[in-house]
């Protein structure tokens, strides 16, 4: 069997930042072992350093970004691998190159108040984008449409909660390890 004829799953976790993206989406992978990759280590150190200095990233610079996402996806397909990839995936058309890469990608939006996630951000450590451009990703959200595979999960939830009913909705088999958890 080819790479190409095995089934495949893959999952974008996303929404703005302070939404625990990358927390949900390590959680979901150590349990199922799905392939994990964080889209912020994608970027170049230019729009690193841009969004560094407060300049939020517009549909021309966030192009390659999302090519080069899908392209990982699209790799990991022709393997066999399942993934989980951490993403703002903000637009409908950010995830319409995302959809680019493998056959099928199914998005779980994380999504809840403001006032938590501004929080989050207030605590957060050694990340370059600063909380002061969380207004321009919430003015840019596009939540899912109704023909596009995901879910939303409400992010008042504690991180293990949200893992786990991301892997009961998405229908994703635990590792052996992780079963008895």
């Amino acid at each position: 069997m080819t790479g190409e004829q095995r089934a495949t799953r893959h999952i974008v976790v996303m929404g703005v930042s302070g939404a625990g993206k990358t927390t949900v989406a390590r959680g979901i992978s150590e349990l199922t072992g799905l392939r994990l990759a964080e889209a912020d280590e994608f970027h170049t150190e230019a729009h690193v350093e841009q969004m560094r200095a407060g300049i939020p990233l517009n549909d021309t610079d966030r192009e390659p970004w999302l090519r080069a996402l899908a392209g990982w996806m699209a790799e990991r397909h022709a393997e066999g691998v399942s993934t989980v990839l951490a993403c703002s995936a903000l637009k409908r058309a950010y995830r319409d190159v995302l959809r680019q890469g493998p056959q099928r990608v199914e998005f779980l939006h994380l999504d809840g108040s403001a006032e938590l996630m501004r929080e989050r951000l207030d605590r957060r450590v050694g990340h370059y984008m600063p909380a002061s451009l969380f207004d321009s990703q919430r003015a840019i959200l596009e939540h899912l449409e109704p023909d596009e595979s995901g879910m939303v999960l409400e992010v008042e939830a504690p991180p293990d909660d949200l893992v786990r009913a991301a892997i009961d909705r998405l229908g994703l088999p635990l590792r052996e390890a992780a079963a008895g958890r």
